[in-house]
């Protein structure tokens, strides 16, 4: 029986790799994967995943209105499909993921998701809180803070370097923008502002 899995972490844990090595080894044995990128995120050029250490591999674009399971469960028809793989998985809207969780259901094919738990605020993103709610398998990717210690936390940063403590969840960005933190200097860098 297929899973769905939620590999979560802090920015920069290199979610993004593991995905592309994941759908690596799927092809790598002569079996189709399906890649997804959300459309909102085109920091790699859409339809694209990008990862920081430089692999890179096409994606099919997400947009927040298409219906996951129809698109697989219709490719799945012309050519079978070994796993979906899903980057940026926090933008997944909750719909969506119980499409993902349809498709391992109804489909029997794993669907791997990649993402954060939780945005500048430490609140978590829709698609993650569904995604911890109905994943079969959560799986923790770790990267560190800047002493040390696992970072779980992503800092907002203005063009000041300074923690920012208000904003639309949603802001696209990478090392530009985001610092994972340890909770501790994270709470510390948010009472600085």
């Amino acid at each position: 029986m297929a899973k769905l899995y939620f590999y979560y972490a802090a920015m920069n844990a290199g979610k993004s790799t593991v995905l592309l090595q994941s759908s690596y080894n799927y092809q790598e044995r002569g079996m189709r994967t399906m890649v997804f990128a959300p459309a909102i995120d085109t920091r790699a050029g859409l339809g694209r995943v990008r990862s920081r250490i430089g692999l890179e591999a096409p994606a099919e674009v997400l947009s927040a209105t298409d219906n996951l399971y129809r698109r697989v469960e219709r490719e799945h028809g012309l050519s079978p499909v070994a796993c979906v793989l899903v980057d940026e998985a926090q933008f997944l809207t909750p719909a969506q993921v119980d499409q993902a969780a349809d498709i391992a259901d109804n489909l029997d094919i794993p669907v791997l998701c990649y993402g954060l738990r939780t945005d500048f605020q430490s609140n978590l993103f829709p698609g993650s809180a569904r995604l911890l709610a109905l994943s079969d398998d959560l799986i923790e990717l770790k990267t560190i803070c800047h002493c040390g210690r696992k970072a779980t936390m992503n800092l907002r940063t203005g063009p000041d370097g300074h923690a920012l403590r208000e904003g639309a969840q949603v802001e696209i960005g990478g090392n530009d923008r985001y610092v994972p933190m340890c909770r501790r200097h994270y709470k510390e860098a948010m009472a600085k502002g």
